[in-house]
Order: C-alpha cells, then structure tokens, then sequence
C-alpha cells in the first residue's frame, strides 16, 4: 500500500524522535503497514513490501547510554533486590484505562502476574502493560500522561 505525504512525514518525525533520544531499534505497526528501524551504521534504506513498509539500519548518532547517565549511584543500591518493569517502546503512559477511571495501581498495592498496571500509547494504539511476576509496588517511575522512552523504568516491584 502506499503511503500518502502526510503518513510518511509523521513517521520521519517518529523515527526522528526516537533517534534523537537513543533508542537503538523501533518498530512501529499500524493496519497497513510496519515499519523497523535499527539505528546501526548503515545508510537508511526504505522496501516497499506488499503492503508492508520496511526501513533498513541507519547511520548512528553517538549518545550517551540513558542508563549511565540518568540513574543515580544512590538509587541503584535502595533498588537492590527489586524487580523494574520497563518501557517496550516509545509511548505515552497512562495510570488509568482511560480518563476519569480509576488508577491501575497505587504504590504499596500488591500485583500478581498478568495484572494490567497501565497503558501505554504509540501512534493512537493503546498498549496494556502487565506485571510479570507477583509482589507489591514499591515506586512508580513515571507521571502520568509523560512521555516515555525504550528501556526507561515504569514500575519497581518488591517479591
């Protein structure tokens, strides 16, 4: 399917944004298409594949490792022995299914596995995250409807 201007020009901002902030691979779906973009040294390279949209690796841009930089040696010993449940992609993050519900959870709620903790939304796709192991919310990392990168904490959890 081809793509009209104003599809690709959304997507070049996308891929902009997330190249910009140091994400080191992107995947975005939408019903017509999919497209990856790994950011490795290659030149970026567009196939158009029956009706899938695929880029290719595209030149790196030296940044800083997020996660060098941005946690604190202090935070890393408090977090001994908690599990952090990270961001899958780049989105917006929401505590509540939708505005004027209840939030997920709350810090110091308990959580078993497969328990809804927020939403994630990319490109108008609104992405449950779950828990992945049982125990209680020790610290929720991030405001509500704030922009989230790949790999950045959302929640840490006590067994």
């Amino acid at each position: 399917m081809k793509l009209d201007t104003l599809s690709i020009e959304s997507l070049k901002e996308i891929v902009k944004v997330a190249k910009d902030q140091g994400v080191a691979e992107l995947q975005v779906e939408a019903k017509d298409f999919k497209v990856s973009v790994n950011f490795a040294t290659a030149p970026a390279q567009i196939h158009h594949v029956q009706p899938m949209v695929h880029a290719a690796p595209v030149a790196a841009v030296q940044a800083p490792a997020p996660q060098a930089s941005s946690a604190p040696a202090k935070a890393t010993a408090s977090d001994a022995g908690l599990h952090v449940i990270k961001s899958p992609f780049v989105g917006t993050f929401y505590a509540s299914p939708s505005p004027g519900k209840p939030i997920y959870v709350k810090v110091g709620d308990k959580v078993k596995v497969g328990q809804p903790l927020c939403v994630l939304e990319a490109m108008k796709i609104m992405n449950e995250i779950d828990s992945d192991m049982n125990g209680e919310i020790v610290e929720i990392c991030v405001e509500n409807e704030s922009l989230v990168e790949y790999g950045q904490p959302l929640f840490k959890i006590k067994a």
